[in-house]
């Protein structure tokens, strides 16, 4: 007999001896007894998606219709959406978070006295099925048990619906309306379903933690910000993968979810200056096709998660219901949105097939988009017009881009390509992928220079070698100079990614997903702003 179960039975006899029960009744079981005592006593604290049958819950605020069923005791709390009060009774709309639906919550006038929009309250009562109309099930509140007091009339959270401009400018106050609740509990799905995805894969990718400040520029375009907190200046990092390539190389596959920034002046709906990437990086790629693959599986494996989630059929349920979503925003149909990333195959097309579709369309004379430019890239007009055409609404994978437009660090798609005169000509293995409905690129990858010396002359083209006036700068921490360096080089801040190829490595490649941009398109948000809890943008960091 356990030690847990020998006080479990002394805690029952005790209480039949309390009690004085007659020998002659027979013995309530202790499950039964516990229940008895939960539901007459102390009042139970539940949430309103465990009221409403936990994972059963529908969405629509009814849950399952089996599982308040009977009249019980319960504690509940949270924010007062609304408060109603007449002669006889007063109704509240109590959210507590776990729903966009809130509890409707039935007063005496006495009660309700102090109770006002926005105000913080516990409630205690009798979870019973309503008389009314609206909702199933409803609390007949028998106590307030405690009140964070609230002034209606300053709140600027206000029991309508509200502009999605005027939200982003609180914040620290907008997560307590309907449609940033649900959002936010979108997100926690979706963080969970990537750990599940990856801990799926085999080998499975072992999460990782890198570091926000960098001593290095990874993408080489200058968009960083720059601390001076240090010895020398270092950076917020704008990509996490030069150090998940360090942890590969021990590890194998991982992966991170981590915030990136970029200094850029872009004052779009698609863009922050502090977002989350999520990335991986894979040791011993099969080629470009199979990092593809597992970015393209990913995608589609957190649309399904969610389609499939109680988080997913409350979305579709709040956009149904115009009272609970931003008064500015439109009715998405979010169903046609996920089948579109759940379907077929995304198509693939190389970026000179892209470039060639383009500019047959561009010569069109009924055509609206700009003639693209081989060196300077596809522009956001133009990834678009690929969607809706060569996607036909679906999206799209676009492979090797022309290497001038490209990181130091990515593999040329053709190995044996003669730099000297096919440098103009010459890509690189790598892909974006392309989401509808203007959303464009969401995922970024490639396959990785593993091979040292045309690293080092990748960093050369670039302009990434710093000259050195000394020896020992040349030498780095060894007195032997450094392989492949030409006289007067030095690999600055980047010896330590060069050193990864110089002390083993293997070929490997990777990619990053724009969590923050999926995550609107798979919600319907129109703005990167709208799905992240204290947006940071050009011009803007609140709170």
């Amino acid at each position: 007999m356990s030690c847990r179960r020998s006080v479990c039975e002394l805690r029952f006899r005790s209480s039949h001896l309390q009690f004085g029960t007659p020998s002659k009744q027979p013995r309530v079981s202790l499950p039964s007894r516990r229940q008895w005592i939960s539901s007459e006593g102390k009042p139970r604290h539940e949430t309103h998606r465990s009221l409403l049958g936990g994972s059963k819950a529908t969405g629509d605020g009814r849950g399952d219709e089996t599982a308040g069923s009977g009249r019980r005791r319960v504690t509940i709390s949270g924010l007062v959406r609304s408060v109603r009060k007449q002669k006889r009774v007063a109704f509240a709309h109590i959210q507590d978070g776990t729903t966009y639906e809130p509890i409707q919550a039935i007063l005496d006038p006495q009660l309700a006295a102090n109770i006002t929009n926005g105000a913080y309250v516990e409630l205690s009562g009798r979870w019973e099925r309503s008389q009314g109309k609206g909702q199933a099930y409803e609390l007949q509140v028998e106590q307030v048990n405690s009140i964070g007091e609230s002034n209606a009339d300053e709140n600027p959270i206000q029991k309508q619906s509200m502009a999605t401009d005027y939200l982003r400018t609180i914040p620290h106050l907008r997560i307590r309306t309907p449609f940033q609740s649900i959002l936010a509990r979108v997100r926690s799905h979706l963080i969970h379903s990537s750990a599940d995805f990856f801990d799926g894969l085999s080998p499975p990718a072992v999460q990782v933690q890198p570091p926000l400040i960098t001593s290095s520029d990874c993408e080489g375009a200058g968009e960083v910000f720059t601390l001076q907190f240090f010895r020398e200046p270092k950076y917020l990092t704008v990509s996490s993968q030069l150090h998940l390539e360090a942890w590969s190389a021990e590890l194998g596959n991982v992966w991170a979810l981590s915030p990136t920034f970029r200094a850029e002046e872009s004052d779009t709906s698609r863009h922050l200056a502090e977002f989350y990437m999520l990335e991986a990086e894979f040791r011993g790629t099969g080629g470009l096709g199979s990092v593809t693959r597992i970015a393209e599986q990913l995608i589609r494996s957190l649309t399904l998660s969610l389609a499939n989630h109680p988080t997913g059929a409350e979305l579709l349920s709040l956009y149904a219901d115009r009272k609970h979503r931003p008064s500015d925003s439109e009715c998405p149909d979010l169903e046609d949105r996920w089948s579109r990333l759940t379907g077929d195959s995304f198509l693939q097309v190389s970026y000179t097939d892209a470039i060639r579709e383009l500019s047959q369309a561009a010569a069109s004379s009924t055509s609206t988009i700009t003639p693209p430019s081989w060196q300077a890239g596809l522009a956001l007009e133009h990834e678009r017009w690929l969607v809706d055409n060569l996607g036909r609404g679906r999206p799209i994978i676009v492979t090797d881009y022309p290497k001038i437009q490209k990181p130091f660090y990515m593999l040329p798609s053709n190995l044996d390509t003669d730099h000297e005169t096919e440098a103009e000509t010459e890509t690189v293995a790598c892909f974006d992928i392309l989401l509808p409905h203007g959303y464009a690129e969401v995922c970024g990858g490639s396959l990785r220079e593993h091979r040292l010396p045309q690293l080092i002359n990748a960093m050369r083209e670039k302009k990434l070698l710093l000259s050195s006036s000394s020896p020992e700068e040349q030498a780095g921490s060894s007195s032997t100079p450094y392989p492949y360096l030409q006289p007067g080089e030095s690999l600055g801040s980047l010896q330590w990614y060069a050193d990864l190829r110089r002390f083993g490595t293997s070929p490997h490649g990777g990619f990053g997903l724009g969590f923050d941009r999926l995550l609107a398109y798979l919600s319907g948000a129109a703005s990167v702003r709208d799905v992240v809890g204290f947006p940071r943008y050009w011009g803007r960091a609140d709170c």
